[in-house]
């Protein structure tokens, strides 16, 4: 490594070790009782879920990670690798993937860093729109971390990316192999009660979607945006992408593509609720033609967006001038 005193920190929600109702109910158990996540009072929120969610959802959940695992095990955790390891060897830099509430821990990847000898770190939360319920809970397990270190390392923290373009750009790139008649965003839904308290993620994920759709130059009545993953029966944000499933083939539309701008890696919410489950509620509503448009993963427009996001985070880190990264595709 040419600065072997930098590290990077790649962060992201995570996924059961296996496709199993014990594996999920252990991290459903984590996930649900960070107050980043749920945000309801603890003595109202503990008997749901231990006495509602996880004796009943494990079981379900897993039947859907059974539909996407793989023989590599579970695509989030292992794509994330995959980007790490491949931004380690261009960056030159130690790279570490980090979970909230799966392995390997964000704990773990600290202590990985930290025995490199690393003294600056740059936290790259896998999240493009700000959330307190994501990009928060990055830096609250980070803090819980450190405040057991002796010597604290240097920490700049990329917050969110939604209206960058060179990420909008790498977006379109993907979008742009396929022949749209009506493209759908759909992004992760948050409660509504958190929007109102002041989180800006609805209107970046609205920004990201303005972005993209006047890159491509797609006409206002070519794109909508919908939300998706709701849970409970609190008002969460709306259009809700199954209702909006339905919508489309009503109003004449019934050839759509879908692509998931907040999903830089594709998961569980984006290869079983999108391409399988929407697509089914879609052809049911009277749809003929459906496409998921994959998650960014491990591509070269990708790993050139998050190299050059990265080396713009490490300028006056470095003792020289950072080269250029390489750049692994032109538009």
């Amino acid at each position: 490594m040419t600065n072997p005193d930098i590290g990077i920190l790649l962060s992201n929600i995570g996924s059961p070790e296996q496709p199993t109702p014990l594996s999920v109910k252990s991290y459903l158990r984590k996930f649900l009782s960070d107050p980043r996540v749920v945000e309801i009072p603890r003595f109202l929120w503990w008997p749901i879920l231990h006495g509602i969610i996880l004796q009943t959802r494990p079981k379900r959940s897993a039947k859907l990670y059974e539909m996407i695992w793989t023989e590599q095990g579970s695509p989030l955790s292992f794509l994330s690798e995959q980007i790490a390891n491949k931004l380690s060897n261009s960056l030159k830099l130690p790279v570490e993937i980090g979970m909230h509430y799966g392995n390997p821990s964000i704990k773990v990847a600290l202590e990985k860093l930290r025995s490199q000898h690393v003294k600056k770190i740059v936290v790259l939360p896998m999240f493009p729109q700000y959330s307190g319920t994501t990009t928060a809970a990055t830096m609250d397990q980070i803090s819980a971390v450190l405040k057991t270190w002796r010597v604290i390392p240097e920490i700049r923290t990329i917050r969110d990316y939604a209206d960058d373009m060179n990420y909008i750009n790498a977006m379109c790139h993907s979008i742009s192999k396929h022949t749209i008649k009506h493209l759908l965003f759909s992004f992760h839904g948050i409660p509504q009660r958190c929007v109102d308290r002041g989180d800006p993620y609805q209107q970046q994920c609205l920004h990201t979607a303005q972005l993209i759709a006047s890159k491509l130059k797609l006409p206002y009545e070519q794109w909508s945006v919908a939300f998706q993953s709701r849970l409970g029966r609190a008002q969460w944000l709306t259009p809700y992408t199954d209702k909006r499933l339905k919508e489309l083939p009503l109003q004449g539309i019934t050839d759509i593509h879908v692509v998931c701008p907040g999903f830089p890696v594709d998961c569980l919410e984006t290869l079983e609720e999108i391409a399988i489950r929407a697509k089914e509620q879609f052809f049911k509503a009277g749809g003929k033609s459906f496409q998921y448009i994959p998650a960014l993963n491990d591509t070269d427009e990708h790993l050139s967006f998050l190299q050059k996001l990265i080396s713009q985070n490490i300028l006056g880190w470095r003792e020289h001038v950072i080269a250029e990264p390489e750049i692994l595709f032109q538009e």
